[in-house]
């Protein structure tokens, strides 16, 4: 791309996407999804009364997205598992996190600076899954637009995506947190990686695959560094997203709401006529006047 061409980061770039994840990487991964385990509601208790549902739990959050990204290709999804050291080092900072005496290193890596480098990294680990999904998938369907797309937000947000059934193991059961229904910042900028990536990989995107993985990376970190160092929970996309729903989607709910309104206008006409209202004095103090008129005569 001519701007990283014109700022002399070629090499840099290129060198930047084939940096290896295991262990830095990797480990920083790990750490987050199960920090983010721990602050789950339930989370602390299952790790005491049920450390083997707490720690496939936590290999869930890690490896989720691999996981899901072999259902879609119709490969074993057992096959995360078969990494080895990946399954020790993530095991080890899961036992770290919930079992460390004093909650040493939870706290060690809750604390602002260490939480801040750990966000970042994820973020790398992020752009890399979303790559390596788009590029497998696109070797098996060439033409396969949603195919593609699909397997590369699976990979890089598969935790999310796999959530309700992670909470199943911690036994617990909320349908209206499925990350469909309301999807988090993580679940949507890894939609659009998969789009931007899957657009370049079939040549309909007018910039090479190091330059896209730098950009989209550094646009990914920059942004989660600033949410959590200014503890923004909500997405940053969300004033684009009410715009777009206003423009696209909200013209037949707005039709429907009016057409509704007028036939409770109608309803309510219609009421009136048949049982029209008493006028002036209720009914009661009528009846009062009207027996007191007969009193007098009487």
């Amino acid at each position: 791309m001519d701007i990283v061409s014109t700022l002399g980061l070629s090499n840099f770039v290129v060198q930047f996407s084939r940096i290896s994840l295991y262990p830095f990487f990797d480990m920083a991964h790990y750490t987050m999804s199960i920090m983010n385990l721990k602050n789950q509601p339930g989370a602390i208790d299952v790790a005491h009364d049920s450390p083997i549902a707490c720690w496939f739990s936590g290999m869930l959050c890690c490896f989720g997205g691999a996981i899901l990204a072999s259902l879609l290709l119709g490969e074993p999804p057992i096959e995360p598992f078969t990494n080895n050291r990946n399954i020790i080092l993530a095991s080890v900072i899961w036992y770290l996190i919930f079992y460390c005496p004093f909650d040493k290193f939870y706290k060690c890596c809750n604390f602002l600076p260490s939480k801040l480098f750990i966000a970042g990294m994820k973020e790398v680990t992020r752009a890399r899954k979303i790559v390596a999904g788009v590029v497998d998938a696109h070797s098996r369907y060439r033409n396969g637009w949603l195919a593609v797309i699909a397997v590369g937000w699976a990979k890089g947000a598969g935790s999310g995506l796999i959530s309700n059934f992670e909470q199943l193991v911690r036994g617990v059961w909320m349908p209206e947190r499925n990350e469909l229904l309301k999807m988090s910042y993580a679940t949507k900028v890894t939609l659009i990686g998969a789009v931007l990536f899957t657009l370049q990989e079939m040549n309909h995107l007018p910039i090479t695959r190091h330059n896209l993985i730098f950009l989209y990376t550094m646009f990914v970190v920059s942004t989660k560094v600033a949410m959590v160092l200014f503890n923004i929970h909500h997405s940053p996309f969300a004033p684009m997203e009410s715009a777009l729903y206003h423009m696209a989607f909200s013209w037949q709910s707005s039709s429907s709401e009016d057409h509704f309104k007028t036939e409770a206008s109608n309803k309510e006409e219609l009421q009136g006529k048949q049982c029209p209202a008493p006028s002036g004095i209720p009914s009661e103090e009528m009846d009062m006047i009207k027996r007191r008129k007969t009193k007098k005569s009487e």
